[in-house]
């Protein structure tokens, strides 16, 4: 069950990341150059490597990771509605 949760957050966290880098938001013309390489694609590698790490862990014997996952998840989603309706 924990890896489903986890799983599910991970697909909430892309869905957010996709559209902040679709936004065209003025912040993410002030990121540095390597946040750009491959169109932002290198940022969605980075969410993928924490999701991964994140099941990896939970499912080896960490199962309150769960909890960790979901307040990383909640502050991304946090930052993408601050981003998305241009309160930033």
């Amino acid at each position: 069950m924990v890896m489903v949760v986890i799983f599910m957050l991970g697909i909430g966290n892309f869905a957010v990341h996709k559209a902040v880098l679709e936004s065209g938001h003025p912040l993410l013309g002030r990121m540095p150059w390597y946040v750009h390489m491959l169109g932002g694609r290198g940022t969605l590698v980075t969410e993928f490597l924490v999701l991964l790490a994140a099941m990896l862990l939970a499912a080896n014997g960490w199962p309150w990771l769960v909890w960790v996952y979901a307040g990383y998840s909640a502050l991304n989603l946090i930052g993408a509605w601050l981003i998305l309706s241009n309160r930033v």
